[in-house]
């Protein structure tokens, strides 16, 4: 009885195991137009998946202070999209909108994600 049980067990793992999803890591660029806004103190992103997340910003660099802000992100994941927000001064855009789905390219090394806040495209 043991022994049918210890192989039982050993099925049931390895049952498991192969269902493990592949991961890859898909490197992000992202671009964000600020134009018009004035003021900027601040420029953030967060998101569904590692490294982001929606409980604090991840700040994003400026390119042209006040006009564009950029960050490159590496995520390593099984998806083939992940979901964003901007945050300029504290606050996010899109407010009780969708966030932005953002959809991996699977043919060419970097995704480019080229936006302006607040406004979905």
């Amino acid at each position: 009885m043991k022994h049918l049980m210890f192989i039982c067990v050993i099925l049931v793992v390895a049952t498991l195991a192969s269902c493990v999803q592949k991961t890859y890591e898909r490197k992000v660029k992202f671009l964000l137009d600020v134009s018009g806004m004035g003021n900027i103190k601040s420029v953030g992103i967060r998101g569904a998946q590692s490294p982001l997340n929606w409980e604090t910003d991840i700040e994003m660099k400026p390119v042209f202070k006040d006009s564009m802000y950029a960050i490159d992100i590496t995520f390593v994941t099984g998806y083939l999209f992940t979901e964003v927000k901007f945050v300029v001064n504290g606050a996010f855009e899109l407010q009780y909108q969708d966030n932005r789905k953002i959809l991996f390219e699977t043919t060419q090394d970097t995704t480019f994600c080229k936006t302006k806040f607040n406004i979905k495209s």
